[in-house]
This record gives C-alpha cells, sequence and structure tokens, in this order.
C-alpha cells in the first residue's frame, strides 16, 4: 500500500486528462432528514464506535442513505458540493455499462474473446481471454496490483497509451482458474465498451448511466494520452451521485421508474463468481446480501437490500482501513437507521 501510495503521489504534479460527464435534467431527488447519528459494532472482539471509525480512517464525507431520505450526512473538510476522487469504485460502473452494452446487443456473450473488440493485444496474455474472465478478475496475466497499478498511473499522467502497456502483458496463468484483483482487466473492459458500442466510453457513461439514473451534479472521468477513459479509476463526483449509484442498484438498476441497468446483471453482478465468494462482477460481496464498489484509500459505496440502506465513505487522503472492519461498521449503521 506504501508503494503505491508514494507512486502515486510522484505521479500527481502531472494528473491525466478528464472528460466532464453532464447531469441528468431530472434528479433523482434525495430528501433531506439527516440528523445526528452514533452507532457501536464489535470487531475483533473489541466494540468500537463509529466517530472513532471515521476519525481513524481520515474520513471527509459520509452519507447514509435510507431509501431516497438522506438520513445522516457529515463532511470534513469537504462539503456536498466536493467532487470526491472514486478510485476503484470506477470499476463498478465500467461493470454497469458492460451490462448495458450486453443488454443493447453490442456484445453478444461474455464468453467472447476481448480480441474480438481489440485485436491489438492479440500477442499479449489477453489473447482469447473472455470477457467474464476479466469482470471475475482472472484474466491469467502477469500482473503484481501492488507494483503495477503505480506504473498505470504513472503511464496515464505522463500521456502515454494504457493499451499499448496492456499489449505487452505476459499469461502467466490457465484464465479463469483462480482470482487476482488486477486494474489493467478493468482498462481492457472499458475499451471493450468503447469498441463494441462505437462510443467512447464516458460518453457512454452518460448517456446510459449518469443521466438515466438521475444524477445531480456533473463528474469528470480521467483519461489517458490517447484519450482513452481509464476505467479501472478515477471518477470525480459528489457523494450524493455516489449515493445515487447505490441508490440504483438498490432498486435493481431502477431509476424513476425505467430500467437503467438490467436487474439480471445486478443480480449477477453481486452474486459470487466462480472464483471468489467476495467478489462479483466488479464488486465486492459481504456475504450477507450486501455489497459494495471499493477504491484505494477507504472510499466504498455500500449498498444493504435487508436494509434499504445505501453508504457512500470518502477521503481524500488513504486513511488506514480494513476491508471486514468495514462491513461491520457499514452493518452496525445500516441496521441502526432501518
Amino acid at each position: 500500500m506504501r508503494s503505491i501510495l508514494i507512486a502515486l503521489t510522484l505521479a500527481a504534479p502531472a494528473a491525466p486528462s478528464a472528460d466532464v460527464i453532464r447531469p441528468s435534467a431530472d434528479p433523482v431527488k434525495l430528501v433531506d432528514a439527516n440528523r445526528p447519528l452514533s452507532a457501536t459494532y464489535t470487531y475483533q472482539g473489541e466494540r468500537r464506535t463509529l466517530d472513532d471509525f471515521l476519525t481513524r480512517t481520515k474520513t471527509n464525507g459520509f452519507l447514509v442513505l435510507r431509501g431516497q431520505k438522506i438520513v445522516h450526512e457529515r463532511y470534513t473538510d469537504a462539503n456536498r458540493n466536493t467532487r470526491f476522487q472514486s478510485w476503484s469504485m470506477a470499476k463498478s460502473f465500467t461493470s454497469a455499462a458492460l451490462g448495458i452494452a450486453l443488454r443493447e446487443g453490442h456484445i453478444r456473450s461474455l464468453d467472447e474473446p476481448v480480441t474480438k473488440y481489440l485485436p491489438e493485444l492479440r500477442k499479449s496474455g489477453y489473447n482469447n481471454v473472455s470477457i467474464r474472465h476479466l469482470l471475475w478478475m482472472s484474466s491469467g496475466t502477469d500482473w503484481d496490483e501492488r507494483e503495477d497499478v503505480p506504473r498505470m498511473q504513472i503511464a496515464a499522467n505522463q500521456g502515454q497509451s494504457l493499451t499499448r502497456m496492456a499489449a505487452r502483458q505476459q499469461p502467466d496463468w490457465t484464465p479463469g482458474s483462480q482470482f487476482e484483483y488486477n486494474s489493467m482487466n478493468s482498462y481492457v473492459l472499458a475499451r471493450v465498451i468503447t469498441e463494441a458500442t462505437g462510443t467512447p466510453y464516458h460518453r457512454y457513461v452518460e448517456k446510459k448511466i449518469w443521466q438515466p439514473a438521475g444524477m445531480a451534479g456533473a463528474a469528470q472521468i480521467s483519461s489517458d494520452g490517447k484519450g482513452e477513459s481509464l476505467g479501472y479509476c478515477c471518477f470525480q463526483a459528489t457523494d450524493r451521485d455516489y449515493a445515487r449509484f447505490g441508490l440504483l442498484y438498490l432498486r435493481q438498476g431502477k431509476a424513476h421508474g425505467k430500467q437503467v441497468v438490467p436487474a439480471s446483471w445486478v443480480k449477477s453482478s453481486t452474486s459470487p463468481s466462480e472464483v471468489n465468494p467476495k467478489y462479483g462482477l466488479h464488486w465486492w460481496l459481504g456475504g450477507e446480501r450486501d455489497f459494495m464498489a471499493a477504491g484505494f484509500g477507504g472510499q466504498y459505496i455500500y449498498v444493504s437490500p435487508e436494509h434499504d440502506v445505501v453508504i457512500v465513505k470518502s477521503t481524500t487522503s488513504t486513511g488506514a482501513h480494513d476491508q471486514e472492519e468495514v462491513l461491520a461498521a457499514f452493518r452496525a449503521v445500516a441496521a441502526k437507521v432501518s
């Protein structure tokens, strides 16, 4: 984790370019019903408090939705208009866009090889690897997330093409045989969406997710030196709009009563894959029907269908956090407000 932080810090002065996606003309209304919230939970045999958890993990934004009511919202050195960096929460948006492209017939099957859409990867470890295997994080390419993501981000910051970097990835093990978290997989999926639909990834997200799901604010999506959206990270949006994305999945893909993401895709995405019981199709699973989009340093969109609750947690730094403790804290909050 420290190596990633150092590398991303070094890369910061030359940030990647970004595309603006425009808000909905008909935002999903969130009712302000903010009230004080205290909660306790047990983790590793120790009784802990929500306030301590948020302080210890350097949380800058924290929002709790019960249905469409904002029952708790707080900010530190930020406000409701702050656009927070998503980091890998973006992967769940990429999954949603892929599901829509599949429904629309731009992609015929998840078992198609990614090289059908990206022939430039045929000499790489991605040759004949299926779209499904990338969604599972089971591509089989030689990858070390801790060491390779910083190189990837620096390359994007310096204006290089990440597709060329993907074309240099080597095969390492049989695709679909195990789980290995790999951000390059998500970048390749974003490129598949662009090539399959004939629409740039950021514009497809705008037209098919951001606006139909009723997002109230504009957002930014970072891209590499060739203008290709990163897909694995780097949305910049408000906590309220991240909450609306969680609400979209809480409502089985519907917003304003209309199906935005196929309900079948929401179910598949939030069910265990064949290679990891805690991971679906670019969503982390809690094991109690709850699930999360999760990003580096402590960014979360948590969804609890049991309690009809969405929780968003954002940081502008990289506070220490343990995902199992995060689940314990979020579950206590969800039960408290339901």
